[in-house]
């Protein structure tokens, strides 16, 4: 009987090793995501407000770290040993829960200590994994590399909440955490089986914070990039606050039948995953990124649009929640591997450190937004107003160099596409 093939890139160890890393911590924070605030609310009682903070301990290292954060990889030997100090800086902070409990010492403050020192380390990791990407790739294979970290990512996104909230709902959110504690030791592990060949730390600057700031703003197709992210994540967080609430209030739907709806947005992002390299090879990354913003956004019109019987209702929110995600993978894996081929190495925590705070920064603002439009408007106008302009985000494009770029930077000689202004 013949093996299963793997695919081509799986092949190469070192590759497979940082892949199966990724694909650990990718789990790992996904349980953690659920794991965590379960604990918050069934060992100590945590109320509304109590889950606010947790959530914004979370949240908060993005937006104030990542920038810094990518100037210190910058100028680091290895960003591959910085990945492994974040990962086991992260089981540290995540099994601190545990202790603290078997203890009987563990307080809502650790808690939110802890989401705090899990999403500073996160930023971290997440600015130094793309040197670490590009030096283990040549520039022919970063869609399918990037195909296959995103299938991962789709993949922990489906069964993470579910492997996370199994594990409360057997062994306790205590142990639940000491597991998932366990995953980053895993990531650390397999990170530390590969060295590869990372280019040269950068000089020291002025203005190194700065640096890769300057560099998005001054290239056109990453500077209408990051401006149609942040248009999207805004509008997309106003919706992501109201779209629960909307679907069991308004439209009556259950917490099964929610769930299921929730489920095909998984099955899409699998989907995508699959034949984004197709997409990418027969229309070129920069149709693939276009259509993966209007992809991701386009659908979810279907929600507020949802009406009638509840089949239908269901119906159309699958149909929406499918193709939305489907539509993200697109675009993720297409953008992916245009930052991994047009960025240089010298700034490149830098840039991703700088992308990553417009990415998570109007994330917030977009959940306040969503719930004083909510209170103002109602639900479905709010919700129309969400998907809508979610949907024009896509118009920062247009006009740039994106729509027209086949190929990626670097890749048979190709010029990046993007220029400067």
């Amino acid at each position: 009987m013949s093996r299963p093939a793997l695919p081509e890139l799986l092949r190469d160890r070192p590759f497979r090793r940082y892949w199966a890393a990724q694909s650990v911590s990718l789990l790992g924070d996904e349980v953690h995501r659920i794991a965590l605030p379960l604990a918050a609310v069934l060992l100590l009682g945590a109320g509304a407000g109590d889950m606010g903070l947790l959530t914004a301990a979370a949240l908060l290292p993005a937006l104030l770290f990542s920038i810094p954060a990518g100037a210190w990889a910058d100028r680091r030997r290895s960003r591959r040993r910085a990945m492994i100090a974040a990962d086991l800086g992260r089981m540290l902070a995540v099994a601190s829960v545990p202790v603290a409990y078997a203890l009987d010492a563990l307080t809502l403050t650790h808690l939110y200590a802890a989401a705090f020192a899990v999403g500073t380390l996160g930023a971290l990791f997440n600015v130094c994994a793309g040197t670490v990407y590009v030096a283990l790739l040549p520039v022919e294979r970063y869609v399918q590399g990037s195909s296959l970290l995103n299938g991962s990512r789709a993949l922990a996104f489906t069964a993470g909440p579910g492997v996370g909230g199994g594990l409360v709902q057997v062994a306790t959110a205590p142990f639940a955490l000491l597991l998932d504690a366990l995953s980053y030791l895993v990531s650390a592990l397999f990170l530390g089986r590969i060295s590869p060949a990372e280019p040269p730390p950068a000089a020291r600057e002025k203005s190194r914070a700065t640096a890769g700031i300057r560099w998005i703003l001054r290239t056109p197709a990453v500077r209408a990039c990051a401006a149609a992210t942040a248009t999207l994540n805004f509008f997309n967080f106003i919706f992501q606050a109201l779209f629960v609430l909307y679907a069991t209030g308004e439209l009556g739907l259950g917490p099964g039948l929610l769930g299921l709806v929730l489920g095909a947005g998984g099955v899409g992002g699998l989907a995508g995953a699959v034949l984004a390299h197709r997409v990418v090879a027969r229309y070129g990354v920069g149709p693939a990124m276009t259509a993966g913003f209007a992809g991701f956004s386009v659908p979810l019109t279907l929600i507020p649009l949802a009406d009638g019987p509840t089949p239908v209702v269901a119906g159309m929110l699958l149909a929406a929640e499918f193709a939305s995600a489907f539509g993200v993978m697109i675009l993720d894996i297409s953008a992916n591997a245009y930052f991994a081929a047009a960025i240089p190495d010298e700034l490149r925590s830098r840039v991703l450190g700088a992308f990553q705070t417009v990415n998570f920064g109007v994330r917030p603002l977009g959940a306040l937004a969503g719930g004083a439009l909510g209170s103002a408007l109602g639900l479905r106008p709010t919700l129309w107003v969400a998907t809508v302009g979610a949907a024009l985000a896509v118009l920062w494009l247009l006009p740039s160099p994106v729509p027209g770029m086949r190929r990626l930077p670097g890749a048979e000689g190709e010029a990046a596409g993007a220029g400067t202004a």
